[in-house]
């Protein structure tokens, strides 16, 4: 059994949807289902491909976080995307769960608009989670909710070993009947093909322009990397205050840099070296300007994560200990 998990929220590190697919990819893989996750955000020049990875799903988890208004653009494309591209005869036979959680209002709309959107592309929708959340460390200590949150992923296993059906709706009807796509059957890339702007001389002959003029300005800012390899490691090393019993693995991805930026602690030194590496404990960004705040001393980490200018991702207290053991 495989249960693909689509993801369109932002991947802060205080997104409450987080925190619940990962609750409910944990109990699915105790019941021996094969889980794959997609964040979309991290996919957002791929996103019309992703409907060719429902093929061998026996069902899959719409999730999102409702910040302000709506589902969020990275969702909605991926819908959009589904109804252009997919497999109408697979998503026919596709069980979907509806994972929103709200920070602000509309979750229950939200939630909604997935399961009217599924019901159209003609797949199964099944009883999915929603909620308001507005203290998630709160919201994460509270033993009840885990286990709503445990007994939906139940159900959907359930739903899928015992295939079990839903009374006809009526946006089936509305399917069959009135909403028709475009029956010429072609790819994304065929469609950028034939789109306007791909067919216009001018348009492609300015596009070459422009690529070639960024191509001088990459190789420029690459040579400067290449001559700063070490940048901001001594300022780091010289602020490093060793913690007792506190290890993390922080990496940073900093705006101009082609190569993010490695903390690696420990209880009696500290590791900084410029690599790519897979899953650290926290993965920050942010832009030069931020970061040069922080190590003169005007900023903290906390606070530029508070307010925006550095987005994270990962353990929130690992994160909160950066100004613990540096001191700027």
């Amino acid at each position: 059994m495989k249960v693909n998990i689509y993801y369109g929220g932002r991947g802060v590190l205080d997104d409450p949807t987080l925190y619940v697919i990962e609750k409910i990819q944990s109990v699915l893989q105790e019941l021996n289902v094969k889980v794959t996750r997609y964040n979309l955000y991290e996919m957002k020049n791929e996103i019309t491909a992703l409907p060719s990875t429902l093929k061998n799903a026996d069902a899959i988890i719409l999730a999102t976080t409702i910040e302000w208004i709506g589902i969020g653009g990275y969702m909605q494309q991926f819908l959009d995307s589904c109804w252009l591209y997919g497999d109408k005869e697979k998503i026919g036979n596709l069980y979907m769960q509806p994972v929103v959680m709200s920070t602000t209002y509309g979750e229950k709309e939200g939630m909604l608009t997935l399961q009217n959107a599924w019901e159209l592309l003609g797949g199964l929708p099944c009883e999915g989670v929603c909620g308001y959340v507005e203290d998630l460390l709160a919201f994460e200590m509270k033993n009840e909710y885990t286990k709503i949150i445990e007994k939906k992923a139940e159900t959907l296993y359930r739903t899928i070993s015992q295939k079990l059906l839903a009374l006809p709706s009526s946006n089936q009807a509305v399917k069959k009947s009135v909403l028709r796509t475009n029956q010429m059957q072609l790819t994304p890339q065929e469609s950028e093909q034939l789109s306007q702007y791909v067919s216009n001389d001018d348009y492609v002959k300015k596009q070459k322009e422009d690529i070639e003029e960024l191509k001088g300005l990459f190789s420029e800012l690459l040579k400067e990397e290449k001559s700063s390899e070490d940048e901001y490691i001594p300022l780091f090393t010289k602020a490093f205050k060793p913690q007792p019993n506190f290890e993390a693995l922080y990496e940073f991805i900093i705006e101009g840099k082609s190569v993010p930026l490695i903390l690696d602690v420990t209880e009696e030194a500290l590791k900084c070296r410029y690599e790519k590496i897979d899953e650290p404990d926290v993965l920050a960004k942010l832009d030069r300007k931020t970061l040069n705040d922080i190590l003169e001393g005007n900023q903290t980490f906390q606070k530029a994560f508070m307010t925006g200018d550095m987005t994270a991702k990962g353990n929130f207290r690992t994160l909160q200990m950066l100004d613990n053991i540096f001191e700027f």
